[in-house]
């Protein structure tokens, strides 16, 4: 009993000085190494429901920070991408780590405009200035990165909104070539692929994009169309960075070190 009560002490004085705080059971991780996770529930007029959004302020607060806005996969809720490398990379950045702003986009909204809900819009109208206002982050210094159906999103939202990203990230982005190739409920029909087709609208030269990177499985069921974006956007002037891993659609917890230090870097440099 004396040593239960002598932990639960220790772990108390910990979380009061604001160096560690433990994890909720289920989560990825042991400590923020500093950080502070904010939970909050965004009532939107654009999707007609409550959005429950994650923000994760580095050590020493978010005024003034730069903020990198990183989008969730498919069937994952936004905090899907926190993990103890996530922590402990924010943390090795210092002074240069971001605000990290982690929204909700439903199941499967694949983060664009359609039937259900103004996803995208939501993102770039609702979501990213409350994350602003709630920080303090500089708005003037803003990335937005995604894993699989967010890296489809970032893509997608930094095609529409390019003057607002200094930085664009596609981690094993969800791209097709085609309409049909595409799983259920990821477009309303033929006609929403079509306005969101980036392949296509990457090949017309009708995107532009600040600098970006695009990472993506060898075998990775969307490596070919990966890697077909990231040869059209550079053909056509993006600054692109491309790297071509071993494995398939996974291992982002173990790469998002290196995603900070790329977004920092560019966060950097805006």
């Amino acid at each position: 009993m004396r040593r239960r009560l002598a932990a639960v002490a220790v772990a108390a004085a910990l979380v009061g000085v604001g160096f560690v705080a433990v994890r909720d059971l289920g989560r990825g991780y042991r400590t923020t190494r500093g950080a502070h996770v904010e939970r909050f529930t965004l009532t939107s007029r654009l999707v007609h429901r409550d959005l429950h959004e994650v923000l994760v302020l580095p050590p020493g607060g978010g005024r003034g920070r730069p903020l990198l806005v990183f989008l969730h996969g498919r069937g994952s809720p936004p905090d899907s991408n926190l993990s103890q490398k996530f922590f402990d990379a924010l943390h090795d950045l210092g002074a240069r780590a971001p605000v990290v702003f982690l929204p909700d986009g439903g199941d499967h909204s694949y983060w664009h405009d359609r039937a259900d809900g103004r996803w995208g819009s939501a993102v770039l109208s609702e979501a990213i200035p409350e994350a602003l206002a709630r920080s303090h982050a500089d708005r003037r210094r803003v990335a937005i990165g995604g894993i699989s159906m967010g890296g489809f999103g970032a893509l997608d939202l930094a095609r529409l909104a390019p003057s607002r990203f200094c930085a664009v990230g596609a981690h094993s982005a969800a791209i097709w070539f085609n309409g049909g190739e595409t799983p259920a409920g990821a477009f309303d029909d033929a006609s929403d692929f079509a306005r969101h087709d980036l392949v296509k609208l990457a090949g017309e030269r009708r995107m532009i994009y600040p600098p970006i990177w695009v990472d993506v499985g060898s075998a990775d069921p969307f490596a070919r169309a990966d890697t077909t974006i990231a040869n059209e956007l550079r053909a056509h002037g993006t600054r692109v960075a491309f790297q071509l891993v071993g494995g398939g659609h996974s291992g982002w917890s173990h790469r998002m070190p290196r995603y900070l230090r790329w977004y920092a870097s560019r966060l950097v440099d805006c």
